[in-house]
């Protein structure tokens, strides 16, 4: 990829084309990805599995980053172009063993798609002490970009692709209690861990995009994935999202196929050339959240310049990485 200049890129729609109901093999059905590498974090499971499968399909080859191999392993049997490596994002020593492996393949990396994560786990804690959706889903994440940055810059540029959420409506960051010391509530927690990936997009794509890095964060939509492990059946019913036999009941909800196809459409459309730093959802770019409430679009204060510099900064310090100091 080109370099390109780091000129703010407008949160509106640009009508791609794709919609709702798009998939990812329908965003890559005109691309050749042949010659291309990238990185899938969690590419083994749910969006994840989709997100492997299309861009294998459309002739890329895929690193698959995954906590349990064994079970990755198992899952992408038979599909060719993929290799496998151990990475558990909640462990920085494991984040720091995977990037330094990659970095000795001597690689670059067309595209890093930041797609494993949890989501509403009881409280629980991991490293220091911090809570473990921020950890799990910003921290380790934030950790393994900065530390890929050779890989990422070695041609001329990349994509890096963070899987947000319109969870993020749930909560902002919360400066006072970040690690949710002071009582835990797992939505919110959720939440800031999502704003916390709206963020890290934003100046990751400021910082990165002299250097020809353009980053995203998308909301892939309302899916029935194994992002639910930690949510009883009863609560899935209660929200509207099953039924009693535990079928999807929100119309709403997309196929995983569906869910997949805006994170893959961030990471190779060219329709995103010289685009970078902004929320997506359905295959486009997203307009900002109404003010009236709406559990749709983007919060402003995810897409808040300062905030994201203050939580780049705030994230350096707590994981001792930063790409200007790598």
């Amino acid at each position: 990829m080109t370099q390109e200049n780091n000129i703010r890129t407008l949160q509106h729609k640009i009508g791609s084309g794709f919609n709702h109901n798009s998939t990812a093999e329908d965003v890559l059905r005109d691309l050749d990805l042949s010659g291309q590498l990238a990185i899938v974090t969690g590419g083994y499971s749910g969006l994840g599995l989709e997100t492997t499968r299309a861009l294998v399909n459309a002739g890329a080859r895929v690193v698959v980053t995954a906590r349990r191999p064994a079970v990755a392993k198992e899952a992408l049997s038979g599909l060719e172009g993929v290799e496998i490596d151990a990475l558990d994002l909640a462990d920085l020593s494991s984040v720091r063993a995977f990037a330094e492996r990659f970095l000795a393949s001597d690689r670059n990396i067309d595209m890093l798609i930041l797609n494993a994560g949890i989501m509403a786990c009881p409280e629980t804690r991991v490293g220091p002490g911090w809570e473990a959706q921020f950890a799990t889903n910003h921290l380790g994440h934030f950790t393994l970009t900065n530390l890929l940055w050779p890989a990422l810059t070695s041609q001329g540029g990349a994509r890096v692709v963070s899987l947000a959420s319109a969870g993020h409506h749930f909560s902002p960051i919360r400066w006072d209690d970040i690690q949710f010391e002071h009582g835990y509530e797992k939505f919110p927690a959720y939440g800031q861990s999502k704003t916390a990936t709206i963020l890290f997009s934003l100046e990751l794509d400021r910082r990165g995009a002299e250097h020809g890095i353009r980053a995203f964060s998308v909301h892939p939509g309302g899916i029935m994935t194994p992002l639910q492990r930690h949510m009883p059946k009863e609560e899935m019913i209660a929200l509207g999202w099953i039924d009693e036999s535990g079928q999807v009941a929100n119309p709403a909800f997309k196929t995983p196929e569906q869910g997949a196809a805006t994170q893959v459409w961030a990471a190779t459309s060219p329709q995103l050339e010289r685009k970078g730093g902004v929320y997506c959802e359905d295959c486009d770019i997203s307009e900002l959240a109404p003010e009236d409430g709406g559990f749709y679009g983007v919060k402003k204060y995810a897409i808040d310049p300062e905030q994201a510099i203050r939580l780049w900064e705030l994230s350096a310090k707590l994981t001792q990485t930063d790409i200007e100091l790598s």
